[in-house]
């Protein structure tokens, strides 16, 4: 037996026979992607892959009021971007009462490690890749004490998010945060599949075909069915 077929095997008795039946055609799922860079007020570069967050809030709205929108599964590959927007469309995901999974595919760097956590159940390709760094701001900086105290203030109010959505504690995320000892340009820790999850921020490592195991197991939980 192959490998993959083994870890698919590990993947259907972690999470229910029902992936196999019939009953997964009937499931509506949603697809939502984040891409790029996360756009904030200020307009990226035409020849800058974006993701605008007035986009995605929108359509967030929609699959939560829509009763055909069972479940919803969120791609990410992104390499973070703007703070506030990225916060509000995570904030926006874990309030929605419908089942979410996300899978992190080729990375979801700086702000996307709180739209990775974000949802019910998270996976990671093996290859995939999370960066945590501190907040960093472009153009003028006033060097007072105000400046400081509003970085430290955004800083764990992306610490107080991600702890509260994964098993991470914040003091070990502060501590990856900071790490002097990996990226030569900057503060930080680079996380790759396994140990994304070893540190808490994700809680399994699997494809596209786990997230849609894990996800159709859960809406058929939430439908109240029993296999």
């Amino acid at each position: 037996m192959s490998e993959k077929q083994e870890q698919k095997n590990e993947d259907i008795r972690e999470f229910g026979q029902v992936a196999l039946n019939n009953n997964r055609e009937n499931n509506r799922i949603s697809l939502l992607t984040i891409i790029g860079e996360i756009e904030g007020h200020d307009c990226l570069p035409a020849t800058t892959k974006t993701t605008k967050y007035e986009h995605v809030l929108p359509k967030l709205a929609e699959m939560e009021d829509n009763r055909d929108t069972e479940g919803i599964l969120l791609l990410l590959n992104t390499v973070g971007g703007d703070v506030e927007s990225g916060l509000a469309i995570a904030e926006m995901i874990a309030s929605i009462s419908k089942p979410t999974v996300s899978l992190v595919l080729g990375g979801s760097h700086s702000i996307g490690v709180p739209l990775a956590v974000s949802t019910d159940y998270s996976f990671i390709v093996p290859s995939g890749t999370m960066v945590i760094h501190p907040v960093r701001m472009s153009g003028t900086v006033i060097g007072a004490k105000p400046t400081y105290d509003y970085f430290k203030q955004m800083q764990n109010r992306i610490l107080t998010f991600i702890a509260s959505h994964s098993k991470a504690g914040e003091e070990r995320l502060e501590e990856l945060m900071m790490n002097t000892g990996m990226l030569t340009k900057d503060l930080g820790t680079i996380l790759v599949g396994e140990e994304a999850v070893r540190e808490g921020l994700i809680d399994a490592v699997g494809g596209i075909d786990a997230a849609f195991l894990k996800l159709h197991a859960m809406i058929d939980a939430a439908k109240g069915k029993n296999y």
